[in-house]
């Protein structure tokens, strides 16, 4: 459908200006829109916080120091070598890890008189990067 000429114009015109009676649009608050969004925000990082506090707390991870299953010591072999005792109950098992695989090399009872060392026999990265940090200061 096509409208002739100068009342085609004035058509379109009037579609696309609002009507003179209407009243203007009011400002919009930047402020409260930046408020909106902060609020909206911390509410989302305040359940994210509750939601992993929950789940440090209530998981089924590892509870004690390591469960049934104690490392006694351990020593390398190579770059990706290692042998390792370790503890089940009352009896200890070597183990030969590397090349992705472990296998038990050898089955002993417990020692009657053994009493583990209070260091950790196996030290984590903070204890060496400690080590490292205090054999560097003067």
């Amino acid at each position: 459908m096509r409208l002739p000429g100068l009342s085609g114009f004035l058509a379109g015109l009037a579609l696309a200006l609002p009507a003179w009676g209407a009243e203007p649009t009011p400002p919009v608050s930047t402020g409260g829109a930046l408020f909106q969004g902060l609020v909206g925000l911390l509410i989302v990082l305040a359940t994210l916080a509750v939601f992993f506090w929950f789940l440090r707390r209530f998981s089924p991870g590892q509870t004690g120091a390591q469960g049934a299953v104690k490392v006694v010591g351990g020593v390398m072999l190579g770059p990706r070598e290692r042998l390792v005792v370790v503890e089940v109950g009352e009896t200890w098992l070597l183990l030969g890890v590397g090349g992705g695989q472990v296998n038990t090399l050898h089955t002993l009872p417990r020692p009657e008189g053994f009493v583990p060392s209070p260091q950790n026999p196996m030290p984590g990265f903070a204890d060496k990067l400690k080590e490292l940090i205090s054999k560097r200061q003067p």
